[in-house]
């Protein structure tokens, strides 16, 4: 039986949303040799559904999702969305570019899917990454939206495979490149198209180098997520997740 669609708890600022997805997921294997990682389960769920239903709850209801790895499972699993409430397109990178283009080329290929009006916001958030609790807000929404930012990042506690992080946090909220503190990329962010325009479609970028060079403008601001996100990178953190003791 299909899930009924979710009813959005409010009016978001920013009704767009790119999932990533395109990833081989190599230390996953033998797991993800015949299953893409946002596919896995977790917690009786594949782990991109989880994405899904908060999306449509916060009352996103464009989603792209940008495919490379055993590509079709994607829309025979997850169809166009209405089963949750969305419209589901995707951008297939393996079909079209004979596999996955890193995270920025995977953005500006998949740009124009997404039909934005001018420089409209929209999130962004890797497909393997568990969050349950992380809240799409409309105000997160609505204060970059009236931002003169490009990005607007959140930072997590360093887990134990990244304990040097990734960016700084100022007090006034600004992503840094260096700080006495470090903190990791959740891969969750709301970003404007600006940020790509220098980033040709069909061809592999990195996104931190673009990051980096914003942040160097005063362009990035960020927020410390401390609820519950695990990258799940590994077969063992599969594991623990589906747990007993680590199920809600």
């Amino acid at each position: 039986m299909s899930p009924a669609p979710v009813l959005p708890l409010a009016t978001p600022a920013v009704g767009h949303a790119l999932i990533l997805a395109a990833g081989r997921g190599e230390r996953m294997r033998p797991l993800t040799d015949t299953c893409p990682k946002p596919l896995l389960q977790v917690q009786g769920k594949p782990l991109i559904v989880w994405h899904l239903e908060k999306l449509a709850r916060a009352g996103v209801r464009q989603v792209v999702i940008n495919t490379a790895w055993l590509e079709a499972q994607f829309a025979a699993r997850l169809g166009d969305g209405s089963a949750w409430g969305l419209s589901i397109r995707y951008s297939h990178e393996g079909a079209l570019y004979g596999g996955a283009l890193e995270t920025a080329g995977g953005i500006a290929t998949a740009l124009p899917l997404l039909e934005l009006k001018d420089e409209t916001p929209f999130w962004v958030l890797a497909g393997d990454v568990f969050m349950p609790d992380f809240e799409f807000a409309a105000a997160d929404g609505a204060r970059f939206a009236a931002s003169k930012a490009l990005a607007h990042i959140y930072l997590v506690p360093n887990p134990e495979h990244n304990p040097r992080g990734d960016f700084g946090l100022s007090a006034g909220g600004m992503a840094l490149n260096q700080a006495p503190q470090q903190f990791t990329y959740s891969t969750v962010g709301l970003y404007r198209p600006a940020l790509f325009a220098g980033t040709p479609a069909g061809h592999k970028a990195a996104l931190a180098p673009l990051l980096r060079t914003a942040m160097q403008s005063g362009r990035v601001s960020a927020a410390l997520y401390s609820g519950a996100w695990t990258d799940v990178g590994t077969p063992e953190r599969l594991a623990a997740l589906n747990a007993p003791q680590a199920a809600p």
